[in-house]
């Protein structure tokens, strides 16, 4: 009886660790994601023209 114990001991830590590893690399997964959409973004502001204003400058004679 003693070595079922430990073995539903056992089973049950590995259960949990499981769900620990699963929940952290949900949360790993959710950061790049925030990372990357937050990248992006500052990346297609960045790729917009470089002055809006064309007539700043005289033309050349």
């Amino acid at each position: 009886m003693y070595t079922f114990e430990l073995h539903q001991v056992k089973v049950a830590e590995m259960l949990r660790r499981a769900e620990q590893e699963r929940l952290a690399g949900e949360a790993r997964r959710a950061r790049r994601a925030a990372r990357r959409t937050a990248c992006d973004a500052v990346h297609k502001e960045a790729e917009g023209p470089v002055s809006t204003d064309r007539d700043r400058f005289a033309h050349a004679a």
